[in-house]
């Protein structure tokens, strides 16, 4: 009998360890049991019901996914949080074995009714179903939201481009008699609070100021959060592979200029020029962004540049084909010689002469030839004044056309200076305000 002592203590034992375990557990099933019994998550929980509930927001931007500026659409990574009080939802922890927080399924409490006005699309990330509840009813729910917003987005400083897009919290059904809005944290905190975001993307987080507003409508007065979200892009990967090859392009045509207008190989130059332009061009679309509400101004200058290049070829081919007219206009007309067959003396055989010479005395027939000779040469003569002239007009009009079109190069060319001028000051300056975010 003695020897059964040991096991009746070891079976005591362990039901005293099972009966001391088992009162914690059925205290938060007691708990949960006891707050939930009767609660009535469609109703706003409050005692008062002139009283509103105030919800505090947090956000902390963790990412910027993707920019898309041709549907002028911003994708992110936020980190949301909202606390609100529930005045059906708190319980004395002294009795319920000092238990001061619990979690409870979010459908099965009432919870705010925030949107962001800006999103066009949400996509959440895996759903955190549960929220902590204290003892003093105070309730905290944070989850992550992959958000697509609108934004409106601006292209024209490209590649020193910087983005601000808005976050707007509000309730869709309650005024701010019933639900009004707060800040989680103070807005400097907000403002200049970069360590939750991931530094590793093409865009940089600058800031995220905040500001609280009511707007007005015609359903009541509603309260509201905005989050200005302030990026900038990483513009080194572009200054290599867009700004600088563009810049050596222009600066080959400008180059070009120093050869004389009137060499046929300018043309040559020039044309395989413009189609270093064309197919750089084309390369070039694919990295640029595309929008319909702004040209980026890099996009702007080389078109600009295009333009000056097929003007400048198109003078050259001007010119060419111009004194290619006047040389063969000003070609050396053939001289014509003296009418008739001459002898071994040199002297005119006027046919007639055969048919006449019986009639006529030798000395008629001299006088004839000699006044046919001399109106032959004064012919000859007249022909040959007429052909300098004419050559003398062609070498003036030539000397007009090539100063009008060396005046227009000179213009095209001061123009050019003027446009690389404007665009290697408009470019510092943009980057100068990028770095001064």
């Amino acid at each position: 009998m003695a020897s059964l002592w040991p096991f009746v203590l070891v079976a005591a034992s362990g039901m005293l360890a099972i009966d001391t375990a088992r009162p914690r557990n059925s205290t938060l099933h007691h708990l949960t049991k006891h707050l939930l019994q009767k609660y009535h998550k469609d109703v706003r929980p409050v005692h008062d019901w002139s009283e509103a509930t105030t919800v505090y927001l947090g956000v902390f931007v963790r990412a910027v996914l993707a920019v898309d500026v041709q549907n002028q659409k911003l994708k992110t990574n936020i980190w949301y949080s909202e606390v609100w009080d529930d005045e059906f939802l708190s319980w004395n922890s002294s009795t319920f074995d000092d238990i001061s927080e619990i979690s409870l399924p979010l459908s099965a409490i009432w919870a705010p009714d925030i949107i962001i006005n800006e999103f066009v699309d949400i996509e959440r990330l895996p759903e955190h179903p549960y929220v902590y509840v204290n003892s003093s009813g105070t309730i905290k729910n944070s989850k992550s939201i992959q958000v697509v917003s609108a934004c409106s987005l601006e292209t024209y400083a490209f590649p020193f481009d910087i983005q601000n897009c808005s976050l707007t919290f509000k309730s869709i059904l309650h005024t701010v008699e019933d639900v009004d809005l707060a800040f989680l944290r103070s807005r400097e905190d907000i403002q200049h609070d970069k360590n939750a975001f991931l530094n590793d993307s093409e865009w940089e987080l600058l800031s995220v100021s905040s500001t609280y507003n009511t707007l007005q409508s015609s359903a009541g007065e509603f309260a509201q959060i905005q989050f200005h979200v302030v990026i900038r892009r990483h513009p080194q990967v572009y200054i290599v592979s867009l700004m600088i090859p563009s810049i050596f392009l222009m600066l080959v045509d400008l180059g070009s200029f120093y050869i004389p207008p009137t060499c046929r190989a300018r043309i040559v130059f020039k044309t395989s020029v413009l189609v270093g332009y064309t197919v750089f061009r084309v390369n070039m679309s694919g990295e640029m962004p595309q929008s319909t509400m702004s040209t980026p101004l890099i996009g702007v200058f080389f078109t600009v540049c295009m333009a000056f290049l097929v003007l400048s070829l198109a003078k050259s081919i001007l010119l060419v084909k111009l004194l290619h007219y006047e040389q063969r206009s000003g070609q050396e007309r053939p001289l014509l010689y003296l009418r008739g067959d001459t002898d071994a003396d040199g002297l005119s055989l006027d046919p007639r002469a055969h048919l006449d010479g019986v009639t006529e005395s030798p000395v008629c027939q001299e006088h004839q030839a000699q006044s046919g000779t001399l109106k032959e040469v004064l012919s000859q003569l007249q022909s040959i004044s007429n052909y300098f002239q004419t050559q003398e007009q062609a070498d003036q009009q030539e000397v007009r056309w090539l100063a009008i079109l060396g005046r227009v190069d000179r213009l095209l060319f001061q123009g050019y200076l003027v446009v690389l001028g404007l665009f290697a000051t408009s470019l510092g300056a943009l980057w100068a305000r990028w770095g001064c975010w």
